[in-house]
């Protein structure tokens, strides 16, 4: 299958009701069905024990396959070793060897494949200086930061030319402002190698920022797969729109809807509404100043709306509508959205 761009209807991975059942109990991974384009970045996300890293391992070949098949372009390769699979995985903890100059763990794939050491040692220079740390090549992981060290796990995972790149967590480990700057760096890389990169995180935050295609699952399912955007804007189960958080789910009307939390407002009890906007009667129960915005926490208390009762909500304030008229903890306040706002879905 030819390469094909990451707006394309071609897959670079399939999974066909892919199981994993370690008998005991409900499966980890239970027949899910995926499709990620070629030349995409993909993130897998969800809370822990929802099965995105076994699913990432299963891709790989670092876990048994209990039923249902892993394709890529349309070869399959459920029963293939690690190794001849065409995958590369990036682990969370790096894994380099500490012995090892960064130019040696990254040529030791090429060591174990036989082949010559100027061949593999000129192979490994080559994308140590694609990753930026050609000055850093004799030093060892020892002597390397965290982002270095990341640099030179994903130029070791690059060089047996894999066609789609795992990284399991890859961010975790760093601190939050390299964190940013790493996730940067690895989307840029993406999109220079053209490779289809598979992504497994716990953080929406950072899933939102990298991916072309967000995979949301929960107890061994996906629960929601899309685009961020679609995602965050129209998550279709209560799971989804509390996992994605900055939202608010509120029981209304005899159904549930999800309000965005910058797409409410925060009025005095005195204040009249416009015309197709809605409100409740809230507790004001943290305030916490983020720069640009003030975050306010509030329970629902309205009578009129008893369904309601003792729901946890929030608002986003700017930052200048909040110090022009102050709320205070404990002040009861009317929280307020348009009809157009809110997202119905059914409650799971």
């Amino acid at each position: 299958m030819k390469s094909t761009s990451a707006h394309s209807n071609a897959s670079a991975v399939e999974l066909v009701s892919l199981t994993k059942n370690y008998g005991d109990g409900k499966p980890a991974v239970d027949a899910i069905n995926l499709r990620i384009a070629q030349g995409s970045y993909c993130c897998l996300l969800g809370p822990s024990g929802c099965g995105k890293s076994t699913t990432l391992r299963m891709i790989a070949g670092h876990e048994t396959v209990t039923s249902g098949d892993v394709l890529l372009e349309n070869r399959n390769i459920t029963n293939l070793p690690a190794a001849a699979r065409g995958t590369a995985m990036m682990f969370q903890s790096f894994a380099l060897f500490p012995h090892m100059s960064a130019l040696d763990n990254v040529a030791f794939s090429l060591k174990m494949k036989g082949v010559d050491t100027a061949t593999r040692h000129q192979a490994a220079g080559q994308l140590l200086e694609r990753v930026s740390m050609s000055h850093l090549a004799q030093r060892k992981p020892g002597e390397l930061s965290g982002g270095q060290q990341q640099r030179v796990a994903l130029a070791r995972a690059l060089i047996t030319e894999p066609k789609v790149l795992l990284l399991d967590e890859p961010l975790s480990a760093l601190d939050p402002f390299l964190r940013i700057q790493m996730r940067a760096e690895l989307r840029r890389w993406q999109k220079e190698l053209k490779l289809t990169f598979i992504h497994v995180t716990h953080s929406q935050e950072e899933a939102m920022a990298l991916a072309d295609t967000m995979v949301v699952m929960n107890h061994g399912t996906i629960e929601q797969q899309g685009s961020p955007h679609d995602i965050y804007n129209r998550p279709n189960s209560e799971f989804v729109a509390r996992f994605m958080g900055g939202r608010n789910v509120i029981a209304w009307g005899g159904s549930v809807i999800t309000v965005r939390s910058d797409h409410m407002q925060l009025h005095d009890l005195s204040d009249r509404l416009e015309p197709g906007r809605h409100a409740l009667t809230t507790c004001i129960t943290d305030i916490e100043y983020q720069g640009t915005h003030v975050l306010v926490s509030l329970q629902a208390q309205d009578g009129a709306h008893p369904q309601t009762a003792g729901a946890e909500l929030t608002v986003m304030v700017s930052e200048d509508r909040f110090m022009s008229q102050p709320f205070e903890l404990g002040q009861q306040a009317k929280l307020a959205w348009s009809a157009d706002a809110a997202h119905h879905f059914t409650a799971d």
